[in-house]
């Protein structure tokens, strides 16, 4: 019968749970139930049980049991086992037999429908023992203080339980490595404590079967282990996952011999349904741990797992809170602003207090922002590119950047760990959080890249760390972790980000739809205007050109009344024309001029006050510098404006308008500022709406149309309209760029 071989090429691919051998000081028997026909048997059983296993394979279980059975025919033993597998083995286990005047533990179990009887040699001494000590170790590791303190009473008590030389409590990190983070020994032995142990100890194979098996011991690495025979050879391996006597890899148990290790034991510590950690136990002579023992042991790993679970959330919840706080404050801004770069780069240094980050970025919108520590907007730019090409979860995170993306080796120590929160892939919007380099020392035991040699024949032997002398090795490029209580935090701000986001744009959508209908409102409006218009103007033309025939030779003050009622007519003319074809989208792109702008205000200054005849208005002319843009569409801008100032001033004692310029590298600012009634605060929406007018300017004539015709000319030539009010009048500013 031939069981999977290993060498050192195959290590980490070794089917353990199928070595088909069990450990020397029990013996294992496996039968079919329906037949009750013996499978299995390992080959010790002469020297345990005094019976050939020629004699068991192949043959009814009943008469193994009637040589175990002083006080029967067996019958008894059986029907407890097969009656417990209507429910759960676990329940007989352990059975307690005396076997030529030695005492074992039956424990049984079921293997792909096959029942598997393992006996183990007991000492007597271990159940007074486990009385005496078990219910005080689980309250000391309940009633410990942080985290760091149950960790360390649960390797006291296990070593107080068991008795062995040396217990370790053995974390599992990340990348696969140990680390010894407690440690109890006897006085003589060499700590441990601190040192780190590579992932390749373990392979992965060994540590899902510690997710199954909690416990699992090894008597006796000198031990000569029993081959499981087979009754047919047609039959596949037994699977020992569950065993509690399967031997152990050649290669495990040379690495316990360079050791110095007589024995082991091993409690699984789970976090989450996954491996966190072990209590591994050395002895430096043979040892033997009874059922009982052990699972009173794995009920510590389970305690522990538990315990270190609430412990490890208290500990978090207080910087949890923190970092919660600083991202609602962010939301909640998003909600009162529904702006969230400008929530976000309003706070001093708050999206810093999201996490414990160095440094932190936005990018969003095509725009960058950043608080503390971080990379250029150039190697943040090309992060993100590299961030939305690769695979990975709307939360990214690592405490070595460079290893991932190799151009942040020119930035480790601005940002060696970097937490990712995708807002949008497509838009390139992310918020990123960065941790500067920490420098450290990792103290490895022995070499961790020194695992094969040849000895003095030139053979290849496994040889992992003769000594495992402490070797030091200077980690760089790395930063401090990130914390649950930091990753968790980030996925609850994403959460609010992107649905607040969502929001947002569907609030632009359907105010896209609104402003299609209401340009298309104004285009049937100045369609209509338009019409209406040419006509009267029609006939001031036809009258006014019909006076001057007439009297060719007439009075000279009415003639000049007569032709500035031409020009008029004609300039609105023009006016109806541009307007019209502009709200019908032909003026879409249109090349921009000089205006003058002096002129043009004086002309309009003109114009307006003819319209108000019993009215004094004085007019302020500041700085007025020329302006780039379409000539008659800036012209319909300042007479709106102007129109309004002079109208909404008209019943003050003294109306003044006020015009001023000012400039800088990138556009010209005008204001145009009067002492009128003011727009109230609760107005600013309707101020540039189509159609809509003020509470306050109800005894004022007009129609609602004018700011949005100018905020719409503004639009148009890349700038901007706003105000500023008061109890003291208004003042609207018009940015125009330079370019």
């Amino acid at each position: 019968m031939n069981y999977p071989a290993t060498n050192l090429t195959n290590c980490d691919k070794e089917p353990i749970h199928v070595l088909g051998k069990v450990q020397a000081h029990g013996f294992l028997v496996a039968f079919d139930p329906p037949t009750s026909m013996v499978l299995f048997t390992s080959n010790n059983l002469q020297s345990h049980v005094g019976v050939s296993p020629q004699r068991i394979l192949n043959r009814p279980i009943q008469q193994l049991f009637l040589l175990l059975d002083n006080q029967g025919d067996g019958t008894s033993l059986l029907n407890n086992i097969l009656d417990a597998k209507q429910h759960t083995l676990e329940d007989v286990n352990p059975t307690p037999i005396l076997i030529k005047n030695r005492l074992y533990d039956m424990i049984s179990h079921i293997s792909d429908a096959i029942i598997v009887l393992e006996f183990e040699m007991l000492s007597a001494d271990w159940e007074a023992h486990l009385h005496n000590l078990i219910g005080s170790s689980l309250s000391k590791i309940i009633n410990a203080g942080s985290l760091d303190e149950t960790i360390a009473e649960a390797a006291m008590q296990v070593h107080k339980l068991i008795g062995y030389d040396r217990v370790m409590v053995y974390r599992f990190w990340e990348d696969g490595h140990g680390e010894v983070i407690a440690e109890v020994r006897d006085e003589a032995l060499e700590p441990l404590l601190g040192l780190h142990y590579p992932a390749s100890d373990i392979p992965k194979q060994a540590r899902e079967l510690y997710k199954l098996n909690l416990t699992r011991m090894i008597a006796d690495v000198d031990s000569i282990p029993a081959e499981i025979l087979w009754a047919d050879t047609l039959l596949g391996p037994l699977d020992l996952t569950y065993s509690t006597l399967r031997a152990v890899s050649e290669v495990h148990i040379q690495y316990l011999k360079n050791m110095g290790v007589k024995a082991s034991f091993s409690i699984s510590i789970l976090h989450d349904g996954e491996l966190w950690g072990l209590i591994a136990c050395h002895h430096y002579q043979p040892r033997v741990i009874g059922y009982k023992a052990r699972e009173h042991t794995k009920l510590i790993g389970q305690v522990l797992s538990s315990s270190f679970q609430y412990k490890a959330e208290q500990e978090q919840k207080e910087d949890s809170l923190a970092y919660m706080e600083a991202a609602s404050k962010i939301v909640m801004d998003m909600h009162r602003k529904w702006d969230f770069y400008n929530s976000v780069s309003a706070g001093k240094d708050i999206l810093l207090k999201v996490t414990s980050a160095g440094g932190a970025a936005v990018i969003f919108d095509g725009k960058i922002y950043k608080e503390g520590i971080t990379p250029s907007d150039e190697q943040i730019k090309a992060l993100v590119v590299w961030l939305s090409d690769i695979e990975m979860s709307n939360i990214y995170y690592t405490h070595c950047l460079s290893k991932q993306y190799l151009p942040a080796q020119a930035y480790i120590k601005q940002a060696s760990g970097m937490l990712s929160c995708t807002i949008s892939k497509e838009l390139g919007d992310f918020v990123l959080f960065f941790k500067p380099e920490v420098l450290s020392s990792v103290t490895w035991a022995g070499d961790p890249q020194k695992m094969i040699e040849k000895d003095s024949l030139g053979n290849f032997v496994i040889s992992p760390r003769h000594s495992f002398k402490a070797w030091s090795e200077e980690v760089t490029a790395t930063a401090q972790k990130w914390s649950r209580a930091e990753i968790n935090t980030v996925v609850k701000f994403r959460e609010d980000v992107v649905h607040l986001v969502n929001m947002k744009s569907l609030e632009v959508r359907k105010l896209n739809e609104q402003l299609k209908a209401t340009y298309a409102e104004l285009d049937s409006f100045c369609s209509t205007v338009s019409h209406d218009l040419r006509t009267p103007l029609a006939l001031v033309k036809t009258y006014a050109e019909l006076l001057l025939e007439r009297y060719p030779d007439g009075d000279p003050e009415l003639k000049l009344y007569l032709n500035r009622i031409l020009k008029s007519e004609q300039k609105m003319e023009t006016m109806i024309t541009e307007l019209l074809a502009y709200s019908k989208q032909d003026i879409e792109v249109f090349t921009k001029e000089k205006v003058e702008v002096t002129p043009m205000l004086l002309e309009i200054k003109m114009e307006t006050m003819a319209s108000f005849k019993e009215l004094y208005v004085e007019w302020i002319f500041k700085n007025t510098p020329p302006i780039l843009g379409h000539k008659i569409l800036v012209n319909q801008v300042f007479s709106n404006v102007l129109g309004n100032a002079v109208k909404y001033s008209s019943r003050s004692i003294n109306p003044v308008i006020v015009i001023d310029a000012i400039e800088n590298e990138h556009e010209v600012v005008y204001s145009v500022q009067d002492n009128g009634i003011g727009i109230e605060k609760g107005e600013s929406e309707a101020v540039f709406g189509i159609f809509k007018r003020m509470e306050n300017s109800k005894g004022f004539e007009g129609s609602g149309v004018g700011l949005s015709i100018v905020q719409r000319i503004m639009t148009k030539h890349g700038g901007k309209v706003w105000y500023d009010s008061g109890t003291n009048g208004t003042s609207f500013l018009l940015a125009f760029p330079k370019n």
